[in-house]
């Protein structure tokens, strides 16, 4: 089935979405938020099955038309967001790019960084932030949305606790990360809210393309209409999502509402394009000596989407504009 959460209050108004991404009902019988029916999903999945097949089925008799403008983040707010970077290649040619040895420990053991939890940007909101010399980079990741992880969970059992998957576009500030690594402690200031998709979808809507804990579909990025890349999700993905989640819980339960994510998708097919702005930049080091591409400017409007088989948007568009922020209170 795919959830979305329509803007209202800190925590969204609970919707279920048709399959074509074209119909909308409430779920308020079932659960009033995400949080509330993930806090119960034993109890609220099979209602919220029920009113999905009436709704595909056109059988539901209060629908109204899906728009994403509309909606918050699936989950406006989460408990924890856990940033992955399960794309080792993006990691080794960002380090190739600056002279820099990959410890061959990053092959073995994921890398994972806690984000900013308490506000999530819906999939239209406008990215705004102060300063167009922070180096604004757009990253485009799968993300995993899980039930109640005990402590020690196995990669054998991780998988049985991812209840939705979405997309997101984890904003970087690279201009401000090296000055906060060097300081040994890791992001903060570099890593503004994030923006999720309209919709999440339970791991079956993706059908034989959810396998090894990898979505098997391409994701699209466009800057300013024109396609930036287009790598394959389920290519060079050297963790899968149940070692990432097997990774997060090792010292710490994670409770339901957790958000994981795959870190910037990316292929070492140069062909396929690439999900952030550091990697074509990287990409242009490595080739010419020098990186061209610029990072965003204000006005500068970034889309992001998976398309199916049939060529149909599964999580719906993250479209976004960057805009200046003009300070509490403007």
């Amino acid at each position: 089935m795919k959830l979305a959460s329509l803007k209202e209050g800190r925590d969204g108004s609970l919707v279920v979405v048709s399959r074509d991404l074209r119909r909308v009902c409430s779920a308020e019988g079932v659960a009033p938020t995400l949080q509330a029916a993930l806090d119960n999903w034993d109890d609220c999945e099979r209602a919220l099955q029920a009113l999905y097949q009436q709704l595909n089925r056109g059988d539901h008799n209060d629908t109204f038309a899906f728009d994403p403008h509309s909606c918050a983040a699936p989950l406006p707010r989460a408990y924890q967001w856990a940033d992955g970077s399960a794309y080792v290649s993006h990691i080794e040619l960002v380090r190739k790019a600056r002279g820099a040895e990959m410890p061959p420990s990053f092959w073995t053991d994921p890398l994972m960084y806690q984000g900013m939890s308490d506000g999530f940007l819906g999939p239209c909101d406008d990215i705004e932030l102060a300063d167009e010399a922070w180096g604004i980079d757009f990253e485009g990741e799968v993300a995993v949305i899980t039930s109640d992880v005990p402590m020690g969970t196995a990669e054998r059992q991780a998988l049985s606790h991812v209840r939705l998957l979405m997309l997101v576009n984890d904003v970087s500030l690279r201009n401000l990360i090296p000055g906060e690594l060097a300081k040994g402690f890791g992001f903060f200031q570099s890593k503004p809210a994030t923006a999720c998709s309209p919709v999440a979808v339970t791991p079956d809507e993706l059908g034989r393309h959810w396998q090894n804990g990898r979505v098997h579909h391409r994701l699209r990025v466009r800057l300013n209409d024109k396609l930036f890349g287009e790598p394959h999700a389920g290519t060079d993905m050297t963790f899968g999502f149940d070692r990432l989640i097997a990774h997060a819980s090792l010292s710490r339960r994670l409770g339901a509402g957790t958000i994981i994510g795959s870190g910037t998708v990316s292929n070492r097919d140069e062909t396929t394009g690439c999900c952030c702005i550091a990697e074509r930049r990287t990409r242009e080091v490595i080739d010419t000596g020098s990186a061209s591409t610029p990072f965003m400017q204000f006005g500068d409007r970034v889309h992001m989407e998976m398309l199916d088989e049939q060529g149909l948007s599964i999580f719906g568009t993250i479209e976004q504009q960057l805009v200046p922020y003009k300070g509490p209170g403007a």
